[in-house]
């Protein structure tokens, strides 16, 4: 297993949850501090670094969004025989050519990071890890864009999986910062703020547009759904099924 010095100053920061969490605009937001530098105009989806690099396979390798962490092999722990200085190596060739090198602290924004945090420990223990969690039916409803296949249990079913293997981790993770996107959409310079004491930085606000309703959509989608008699049916089951493992993360499935 690779074996690093822990540093005090974060060098890289890797941001993970899953997608439709609000890790894109987080992940903006933070590359706007003049000290801080981040993906963009990379030519793959979303600038995100999964797509950027070849060590190891990206979310679409174990069924893309709303399905990957249910393959046990797309979680990745200090565990993995990828761990080595070879593959530290590798990610730094791949993902430097995006970043200004130049600025103190580069950012990597991935969904499947959110159960890859103590791989990339391993292989960057100087780094800071923050992880995007957002309301379980606002990523569900969002990803069933790209998953009109999957029916919204399953969906509400690979939050909870997903999010249970980060809590499962998380207590390994040196250095991580927790951001609720309901919080950043409510204050988004507050929230940044803190994000950024965290990683030793001094707050600079966002320039970028932040709309405070944007789960509201998918809460107000669920309450027309619940007054069909199809539509009872199915939320009975997501309730009484996987009700008690979303609010052991503070959300619930009747807001």
């Amino acid at each position: 297993m690779l074996t690093m010095p822990f540093v005090t100053t974060a060098r890289f920061v890797f941001i993970g949850g899953l997608h439709r969490s609000g890790t894109t605009l987080l992940g903006r937001a933070l590359a706007e501090h003049p000290l801080v530098s981040g993906f963009a105009d990379t030519g793959v989806p979303a600038d995100e670094g999964q797509h950027l690099q070849s060590v190891y396979p990206p979310a679409k390798g174990y069924g893309g969004p709303g399905l990957f962490a249910f393959a046990p092999e797309a979680h990745l722990t200090e565990s993995s025989p990828l761990v080595s200085t070879a593959s530290r190596e590798r990610l730094l060739a791949d993902w430097s050519p995006h970043w200004d090198l130049a600025r103190p602290v580069l950012v990597e924004k991935s969904p499947p990071n959110l159960i890859r945090f103590r791989f990339l420990q391993a292989v960057f223990p100087e780094a800071a890890f923050v992880a995007v969690l957002r309301h379980p039916l606002a990523v569900a409803y969002a990803t069933s864009r790209w998953r009109q296949r999957e029916s919204l249990r399953t969906l509400v079913r690979h939050w909870v999986v997903a999010h249970e293997l980060y809590r499962q981790d998380s207590p390994d993770i040196v250095r991580l910062h927790e951001v609720r996107f309901e919080d950043f959409l409510g204050a988004p310079d507050a929230e940044l703020a803190r994000l950024e004491s965290f990683l030793g930085l001094e707050p600079a606000p966002t320039t970028l547009a932040v709309r405070p309703d944007a789960n509201e959509q998918y809460l107000d989608r669920w309450r027309r759904e619940g007054r069909t008699p199809w539509g009872r049916i199915r939320q009975s089951r997501i309730r009484r099924e996987l009700g008690d493992r979303v609010e052991a993360f503070g959300y619930d499935l009747d807001s």
